[in-house]
């Protein structure tokens, strides 16, 4: 008896201890060496997916079979997309069929269920899912996210969308889809690389047909027409049919279409193809023309087409590739002998197998993700294979390692867009009656001349708003000359400009208009059109009279080398004068300084009187009658000049420069609320409590005028409407700082903004701004007091007067050579000696500039008397 209770107590450990190594993943292989073990799956065979990887898993295990005579037990189960059939699921695998590893499932909601399940059995579990969260990995160590990442493929969209030069794009995706958010994300941010963005997101509940009617009918209402879709099979195809009968397949409509939609194109019927055509799609690549993909692809259509007998198209696509190729890594992974649950998830991380879609190996709990993608274009019964993307390489025809890549789709060929056109679909349309550009006018203009917001009541009080200033004629001048209608609608805006700027990024106005400055910062919100207005920031101050020139007013008409010139003239005349009236008039002889004295008074005064019968000689009358006109001419323009002078002011800027107010501490006004005050500070460096902002532009000149302020800073175009009201006391000084200019403001990548810069360009070349802009001066125009006052200082110079300069030397030139010529052939030389020698003296005096007298006159004999009887008169 005590034998026989041994024995039981023998076997009962010995069933004991195999049931504690079943548990652990150690199995007796003594019995069974060509027993791997038990894998489980769990798939969706109610969907398209589900019934490829379903299939493709199958295959694997028998080709694993035929190849190393080694058989393992596959257990599927069917979860129906129901993430709590997939948790019962996961559970009787691991307790009743006693699987070592789990595939699957395909969503994220399942996955999260199944992995918890797992986790507590130290099962490992395979995730089908196409997104897996990092943190889900990390937590659970018996976790492996086994699809490839395909957020690359956001990339290869964003590409498409360059090529075309399309800048706003709607991306359509499944609201509760877990996946969304981190495709979203890497979307925007590889739109924002290509100078691309979201303009909207449009999300559809599963299985809501009226309400997907509704908003498909919003979007047809939007201008922007380039969709990219992510959704689920059975989601999408109900949005294209709703979408080709509302006819939104058709010209101008562009749609994208991506994984795992793209990838199971080859399972549609004709009906649905047919209402898909000219969609452009971005799906995984499948090596399908290798050997090994070909006898899996022959196997595979007759396997599914007799499981599946629904199913049109029985091609496989990535999603059994990759079933297949995930079978056959955890299946070798199992392979090995006396192998525990922990060694089973390591052989599979370090696996590296060449698979039907690719390289197979892990980094973490991660496969590699993916990195070439194919573009497709369906067109007619099905689809045709326009190329390839590959991340960090382009577009090519091939894949083939010696294919050359480009980075634009232009590689690619024709592309059929919705509606069989061929071209470049615009991607938008222009804004409709039903649906007019909302544009955004702000209220808080500080000069009303550009943009000025009214508002009046009618009959039953409501609001009514008018829209007036250069900012809107400008704009409504450049709606005329756009090459299509453009419907819009005014909205008032009581906020600051940079607020303004900022509801177009918040989709609430479509455009602003208005004396909006173009700035960096004004970038990240919204994109502007050419400046309609000079740039520049303008530093205004007060001017005074210029009194410390006074004392030397009466020399400013003249250069000083008309001071010079004149003189030189005058003294060249009356000594010609002098010396041909010098026989007929005593006084003009006597010793040399009262001969020069008689010189050069003879000179100065003729241009003040000198009386004509008091000549004797012709050639001294032909000469005085040219010089005074000449003098006439002179004392006028002088006179005149000096009246000018001493009646209108002479004004200057009270503050030259920047450094100026810097250095005295100074305080310098602004608009509020505006860029300048920064620009003010961080640019110019000026204190922060040296800067007084103003709220309303009727401030600016009494501040200016009673020092409260000792200058002001302007856009410049608001300073020509500042200066234009007070030209009298204010003047720009200073350099002008090239920042600013007005322009209006489109959303980033809009289409509209090309046209309407065009449109803008035209009203300026054909001078419509130049005439509305001095429509909008012309009742405080007044003359500028700078230009005016430099007008006047203009001091006149020789090059005014040359004709009368050289016809007075000329004439005077002429009379001394023939009066020399005269007294040479006619005067002796012992009677004129001395004459002879006096003149000889002057002459040499004057020619060179050197020589001066050294004898008086009176030592020189006078051997000629007076009046000599071989005087001549000529």
């Amino acid at each position: 008896m005590d034998k026989f209770s041994a024995f039981l107590s023998f076997m009962a450990f010995v069933l004991l201890l195999k049931q504690i190594l079943i548990v652990d993943g150690i199995s007796d292989t003594t019995k069974d060496d060509g027993f791997v073990g038990i894998l489980g799956a769990i798939v969706d065979n109610s969907s398209r997916i589900g019934k490829e990887e379903s299939v493709a898993m199958q295959i694997a295990v028998e080709d694993f079979l035929n190849k190393s005579n080694r058989r393992l037990d596959l257990k599927i189960r069917n979860s129906q997309g129901d993430p709590l059939q997939a948790a019962l699921a996961a559970r009787s695998l691991i307790n009743t069929d006693q699987v070592q590893a789990i595939l699957g499932p395909q969503t994220w909601e399942e996955v999260s269920l199944v992995a918890e399940i797992g986790s507590k059995s130290r099962i490992p579990i395979m995730s089908l899912a196409d997104a897996t969260p990092v943190w889900a990995t990390e937590l659970c160590t018996f976790l492996v996210q086994a699809s490839p990442n395909k957020l690359k493929q956001m990339e290869a969209i964003a590409a498409i969308v360059q090529r075309w030069e399309w800048h706003q794009v709607t991306i359509i995706y499944e609201d509760k889809d877990f996946s969304a958010p981190a495709v979203l994300s890497h979307l925007s941010d590889a739109l924002q690389e290509v100078g691309a963005e979201i303009s909207h997101y449009f999300a559809i509940q599963p299985f809501a047909s009226s309400s997907l009617s509704e908003e498909l009918q919003r979007l047809k209402g939007s201008q922007f027409r380039v969709f990219v879709v992510h959704l689920s099979l059975p989601v999408a195809v109900e949005l294209f049919e709703k979408a080709k009968i509302m006819n939104m397949m058709e010209k101008d409509y562009v749609w994208i279409i991506m994984d795992p939609f793209a990838s199971l194109i080859h399972s549609f019927n004709a009906s649905t193809i047919s209402s898909m055509q000219g969609i452009v799609g971005v799906k995984s690549y499948l090596p399908e023309n290798e050997s090994r993909f070909q006898d899996f692809r022959y196997k595979f259509r007759q396997r599914f087409s007799s499981e599946h007998p629904e199913e049109v198209n029985h091609e496989p696509s990535i999603f059994a590739a990759q079933a297949y190729d995930l079978t056959w890594t955890v299946t070798l992974a199992m392979s090995k002998k006396k192998q525990g649950r922990q060694q089973i998830i390591s052989n599979i991380l370090q696996s590296d197998v060449d698979g039907l879609s690719g390289k197979i190996n892990f980094t973490g709990q991660t496969i590699a993700p993916a990195h070439t993608f194919q573009i497709i274009n369906v067109i007619g019964e099905s689809y045709i294979e326009l190329g390839f993307w590959s991340d960090g390489r382009g577009f090519s025809e091939t894949i083939a390692g010696s294919d050359a890549f480009k980075s634009s789709m232009n590689a690619l060929g024709q592309v059929f867009w919705p509606g069989g056109i061929q071209g470049t679909p615009k991607g938008w349309s222009p804004p409709t009656i039903a649906n007019p550009l909302k544009i955004g006018v702000p209220t808080t203009a500080t000069f009303k001349q550009y943009v000025e917001v009214e508002v009046e009541q009618d009959h039953l009080g409501n609001n009514i708003f008018s829209y007036k200033g250069l900012a809107i004629d400008v704009f409504k001048a450049t709606r005329d000359e756009l090459p299509f209608d453009l419907p819009y609608e005014f909205f008032p805006f009581n906020g600051t400009f940079d607020a303004l700027v900022e509801q177009i990024h918040l989709k609430n106005f479509d455009a602003a208009v208005g004396s909006i400055s173009i700035l960096a910062n004004r970038y990240q919100h919204a994109e502007f059109t050419a400046p309609y207005t000079e740039s520049g920031l303008v530093m205004i101050v007060p001017v005074r009279s210029r009194t410390r020139e006074k004392a030397w007013l009466f020399i400013k008409p003249f250069t000083n080398a008309m001071w010079v010139l004149i003189g030189a003239t005058s003294i060249y005349n009356g000594f010609v004068i002098w010396l041909i009236e010098r026989n007929h008039c005593p006084e003009l002889k006597g010793s040399i300084s009262n001969q020069v004295g008689t010189l050069i008074w003879l000179a100065f005064s003729t241009l003040f009187s000198l009386n004509g019968n008091k000549l004797n000689s012709n050639l001294s009358r032909i000469t005085m009658v040219v010089w005074l006109f000449m003098a006439l001419v002179i004392t006028q323009t002088y006179t005149a000049k000096l009246a000018s002078l001493l009646t209108l002011p002479r004004l200057e800027p009270t503050v030259v420069d920047v450094f100026a107010l810097q250095n005295s501490n100074a305080m310098v006004g602004c608009a509020g609320a505006s860029y300048i005050s920064k620009y003010l500070e961080k640019v110019l460096h000026f204190r922060h409590n040296n800067i007084k902002n103003f709220s309303r532009g009727d401030e600016y000149a009494p501040a200016l005028r009673t020092r409260e302020v000792a200058a002001l800073f302007l856009d410049l175009p608001l300073a020509k409407v500042f200066l234009a009201e007070n030209c009298k006391s204010f003047t720009m000084t200073g350099p002008t700082y090239k920042v600013g200019g007005f322009g209006f403001a489109f959303p980033r990548g809009s289409q509209l903004l090309p046209s309407v810069t065009q449109a803008m360009l035209k009203v300026s070349e054909n001078r419509t701004f130049q005439d509305l802009e001095q429509n909008m001066l012309a009742s405080q125009k007044c003359m500028d007091t700078d230009l005016e006052d430099e007008r006047l200082s203009l001091r006149l110079s020789p090059s005014y007067f040359w004709v009368l300069f050289v016809f007075t030397g000329g004439t005077s030139s002429m009379a001394l050579a023939i009066y020399i010529f005269c007294a040479y052939n006619s005067m002796s030389m012992s009677e004129h000696n001395v004459i002879w020698k006096l003149m000889m003296a002057v002459m040499k005096h004057w020619g060179n500039q050197r020589g001066r007298f050294s004898r008086k006159v009176s030592d020189i004999a006078q051997t000629t008397p007076t009046n000599s009887p071989n005087a001549t008169e000529y």
